[in-house]
């Protein structure tokens, strides 16, 4: 919607009621015809909006927000209502799984509220999700939570790599869904401990548990520090002795000396003693529930009193572990993506990977998807198209052995100009394709600079980084961490 009928300028200005209305018939004027056509050849439409490419007059009354997104899908839909056309599908499309999410529930919430007859089909994806594990990850936080708030109808896992490879992790995430959604068991009526439409972390007051290494140290986890990853004490001992090569991926707390006190949610005796406790507890779900863990969970901090920090885990049972790591990776990532995007968890604890190094590694992969930490570079790639102007997985690729010790900053990479600068959305920087063999640069969503050879065009913005003051300069490590050990 942002794009069709509108030239898309990022102009800051007021809108008369008058001057919003006749935009609108604008539009229709605009719209009408491709309605017509579609109704008579017997064509189905999606009404797909972006975040990051919403028109100059929506963000200007609604802002860049998933409102925002919503009331510019309803503007086209209603648009297809009156001329009695009603073979479309919506969509909410954006980079950043908390804002998509958010965008689904709430175009629900108002299609609940504009009556039964608007109960659409959504079609579901996570935009420019990148590539690698890490775009899997993204793509299961958003798609997956939605899936498991039983919202879309078709989904599309979107990749920055050949077409064919989105399809299992599209097929496992369903199948995922299917089985978690026969054990969501029952639940008792609670309010939501969380703004479904809205993200804000739950205020817990903040503690200090035994942290890994020196028996003096604590560490800090709840109120307003970092989300912190938890490890079994089998599992650390078996990288113990490599802990100075892991970089990032550093275990901080083990399980067995963090006091944490497991619960079952609906336990009304266990839950009153815990909200009976003067100093604030670490509260987690005992294993030996019979309902999922998305549920669970929420189930747990609607009930609990708000100074208890939670430990979140991906799965109960780890005697049913996945022999295949996409099903372990999508599990982790649904389940604990999710609800750090509800703001629900103030550590996190991956079971399902049995492998102590990848379990870490999936752990902070999971917080940085979930915007929760930032720990390395992040990258917004979109899958490509026939407009891609430079090869989208090379260029990624090359952009990335340039850039991927960029701690916390964001660049988008994107084939065209189409959509290219609105949907970066929130990047710090981006690479988009201007013509053939040519570049554009962007600072957020300003392009700064135009028609650079694509040769040096990697080299370009890496003095772009630096003009900003976000270059540093990389450090070689003695070694990495092996992903299966």
């Amino acid at each position: 919607p942002g794009n069709y009928a509108d030239s898309k300028k990022f102009v800051i200005r007021e809108y008369t009621d008058e001057q919003y209305a006749a935009e609108l018939n604008r539009i229709r004027e605009r719209f009408s015809p491709l309605v017509e056509l579609c109704k008579k050849r017997g064509i189905a439409m999606r009404i797909g909006t972006n975040h990051g490419s919403l028109s100059d007059r929506i963000l200007n009354r609604y802002g860049d927000t998933p409102l925002g997104m919503v009331e510019s899908a309803l503007e086209f839909a209603r648009i297809a209502r009156d001329l009695e056309y009603h073979d479309f599908i919506f969509s909410m499309k954006a980079s950043n799984p908390k804002i998509m999410i958010a965008a689904y529930r709430l175009l629900v919430a108002r299609l609940n509220e504009l009556g039964p007859d608007w109960n659409y089909p959504l079609h579901l994806g996570v935009t420019e999700a990148g590539e690698g594990e890490d775009a899997r990850i993204k793509s299961a936080i958003g798609i997956g939570t939605l899936l498991a708030d039983g919202i879309g109808d078709t989904i599309r896992v979107s990749l920055t790599e050949d077409s064919p490879h989105e399809i299992p992790v599209a097929t496992a995430l369903v199948e995922n869904i299917k089985k978690t959604s026969d054990a969501q068991g029952p639940t008792l009526n609670a309010q939501l401990s969380f703004d479904p439409y809205s993200y804000q972390r739950r205020a817990t007051e903040t503690i200090a548990v035994v942290g890994v290494g020196d028996p003096g140290q604590r560490v800090k986890l709840g109120g307003a520090e970092l989300i912190r990853v938890v490890v079994r004490q089998a599992n650390f001992d078996k990288i113990a002795h490599k802990i100075d090569k892991m970089g990032d991926y550093q275990p901080e707390i083990i399980y067995e000396n963090a006091r944490v006190a497991d619960v079952d949610p609906r336990d009304d005796a266990a839950i009153a003693k815990l909200n009976a406790e003067q100093s604030p507890q670490f509260v987690t779900v005992r294993d030996d529930v019979d309902f999922a863990a998305i549920p669970a969970f929420r189930l747990l901090a609607a009930r609990l009193h708000p100074r208890h920090p939670i430990l979140l885990k991906d799965v109960f049972d780890c005697r049913s572990r996945s022999v295949d790591f996409l099903t372990t990776l999508l599990t982790a990532a649904t389940n604990i993506g999710s609800l750090l995007c509800d703001g629900i968890g103030d550590a996190i604890f991956v079971r399902g990977e049995e492998a102590p190094g990848q379990a870490l590694r999936l752990s902070y992969n999971i917080l940085q998807a979930a915007g929760s930490r930032i720990f390395k570079t992040d990258y917004v790639a979109c899958p490509s198209c026939g407009r891609t102007l430079f090869n989208l997985q090379t260029t990624t690729a090359k952009i990335k052995e340039a850039t991927s010790h960029l701690k916390g900053v964001k660049i988008a990479i994107m084939g065209c100009i189409v959509n290219g600068p609105g949907e970066m959305a929130d990047a710090d920087f981006g690479y988009v394709g201007g013509a053939p063999g040519k570049v554009n640069l962007y600072v957020g969503k300003t392009a700064v600079k135009f028609n650079i050879p694509e040769v040096e065009a990697v080299d370009r913005l890496k003095d772009l980084i630096r003009e900003h003051g976000k270059w540093v300069e990389p450090v070689r490590r003695a070694a990495a961490l092996e992903p299966a050990s």
